[in-house]
């Protein structure tokens, strides 16, 4: 089982197109979890362990809420939405994690993932001048976002409960991902947060800021 909770390293964009995608259930809301805390041990529990994430950038974009586009670790983090499974998982397939300062062309690529047009005249951008050009860009908001996160698995399906704060706005969140959707979905019943909404980190965070 991969650890998600990893550092980011490098990684091309050829190279994550071999990243068999998993789909994800993620739920925000108050009080969510304290609720999962006392649901988790309805199956074969493991606690995996609990991480501060490194501060994050997102890059929220009004035309799309498929491609996820963030810098963690110093890296210029990407994946898009390619499906959803029939219980409305939704899957991501990672699209690269690139090293600053970024190439134009993958940052051209990045941007039309946003559905977003930019100059880009210099043939490489650093992290900075990056995130200075999405700030005044009138179809991007680059978000501060900091986790604390509590990872386990439920007979081997990965989940976490964790503190996410939205430029310091905080909000709990709740997730399961897994390429076996089946036990995903009996997992996520387990819990019980099956009822309540799918909401993936950019919808939660357009709520945040009042882009939704």
């Amino acid at each position: 089982m991969s650890d998600v909770f990893a550092k980011n390293t490098a990684t091309s964009a050829e190279d994550a197109l071999k990243v068999i995608p998993r789909a994800e259930f993620r739920v925000f809301g108050p009080g969510i979890i304290e609720f999962v805390k006392e649901k988790m041990w309805n199956g074969k529990t493991v606690l995996f362990q609990a991480r501060r994430m490194p501060k994050e950038t997102y890059f929220l974009s009004a035309k799309t809420n498929d491609a996820n586009v963030k810098v963690r670790d110093g890296l210029l983090d990407i994946k898009t939405k390619v499906g959803e499974t029939p219980e409305g998982y939704e899957i991501f397939q990672p699209r690269g994690k690139f090293q600053f300062p970024v190439k134009k062309e993958d940052l051209a690529t990045i941007l039309s993932h946003l559905k977003v047009e930019m100059v880009l005249d210099k043939e490489v951008y650093t992290i900075d001048e990056f995130i200075a050009m999405a700030r005044k860009h009138p179809d991007l908001v680059p978000v501060a976002v900091e986790k604390m996160r509590y990872g386990f698995t439920i007979d081997g399906i990965i989940c976490e409960y964790a503190q996410v704060w939205f430029n310091g706005a905080m909000v709990e969140s709740a997730c399961a991902e897994s390429e076996n959707y089946d036990g995903m979905r009996q997992v996520i019943e387990g819990l019980g947060i099956c009822a309540m909404p799918n909401t993936n980190y950019l919808k939660a965070a357009k709520r945040v800021m009042g882009m939704e």
